[in-house]
């Protein structure tokens, strides 16, 4: 029986919302004349190293999102960068940006601002992004498919090496380049492929059956597409994307859009049971002979 996954999913990355003002656009962070925050040591493990988990995890999504955004600028040829352009780019307040930056030991030059390609470095250094992790994705079914052809995860450090379900029809079959292995093998291959990272893309019935598998082989790191709790131990880190929750925000935010648009627009109308507005889709006819023809 095939492990299938969910349908395609967005690709994994940090969502930004938009912030718009009373006249609908986003407003462009104010302007600070300096480049450098106000003193602010980086935080430290005590022996003058950075300590990651001392970064706030809001501070560290949006550091990944610095990143996407200074990765794109080096590839345009751009050297330096100020403050106010990279929080207009990564869609944040400019002093959110400089505290967030400040995290990591970074305060930029007065005037000039902050030298792209050093920025990178420390952000990846931050990120642990200096050693390249090793992927398996469980559940080969739509999205792991998806997940196993992404060519974008070798270019950011994230190669998938290994491939995990329980479909007899799929074992040893390339996905992506990649063999399937039995899920029975996943301690096995998870050691020899030095695998850091688990993704779980399984029906939600497997999944907790699953991050045990991985937990036991060693991956410290989940990444679970599933639409269950997982129960792990307080060494390993889960991650969860939901889908369906993250349209239900969407959907939120766009009632409540609709219930504040100005008198004479229309705004969409709600549904109950396949009726508008409490009325039937369908017109209905009732026959002489007591049949009722929807139409």
């Amino acid at each position: 029986m095939t492990i299938p996954g969910a349908s395609l999913s967005r690709s994994i990355g940090v969502a930004q919302r938009g912030q718009t003002g009373a006249n609908g656009r986003r407003p462009v962070p104010a302007e600070n004349a300096a480049e450098v925050t106000a003193p602010m040591p980086p935080l430290t493990n005590g022996q003058g190293a950075l300590s990651p988990r001392a970064i706030p995890e809001a501070a560290v999504a949006r550091l990944a999102v610095y990143l996407r955004v200074l990765s794109g600028m080096k590839e345009q040829g751009i050297t330096t960068v100020s403050s106010e352009e990279l929080s207009v780019a990564a869609g944040v307040n400019s002093a959110k940006l400089r505290k967030d930056l400040s995290y990591i030991g970074t305060y930029g030059t007065r005037g000039v601002g902050y030298e792209v390609e050093v920025l990178i470095d420390q952000i990846e250094r931050v990120l642990g992004l200096t050693r390249e992790q090793s992927v398996a994705v469980v559940g080969i079914g739509n999205l792991g498919h998806a997940l196993a052809n992404y060519g974008g995860f070798p270019g950011r450090g994230f190669p998938v090496t290994a491939l995990f379900d329980v479909d007899p029809d799929l074992m040893g079959v390339p996905v992506g380049g990649i063999p399937v292995n039995h899920i029975d093998d996943i301690a096995s291959v998870c050691a020899a492929k030095e695998i850091t990272i688990g993704v779980i893309a399984t029906p939600p019935a497997a999944a907790q059956v699953v991050c045990d598998r991985l937990v036991q082989a060693g991956v410290e790191c989940i990444l679970n597409f599933a639409p269950v709790v997982l129960q792990v131990p307080e060494t390993v880190e889960v991650r969860k994307v939901d889908l369906a929750v993250e349209l239900q925000i969407l959907s939120f935010h766009q009632a409540r859009r609709a219930d504040s648009a100005p008198s004479g627009e229309t705004a969409p109308q709600p549904r109950s049971n396949g009726r508008v507005n409490g009325s039937p889709r369908h017109s209905v006819e009732n026959r002489p002979n007591g049949a009722v023809v929807r139409r």
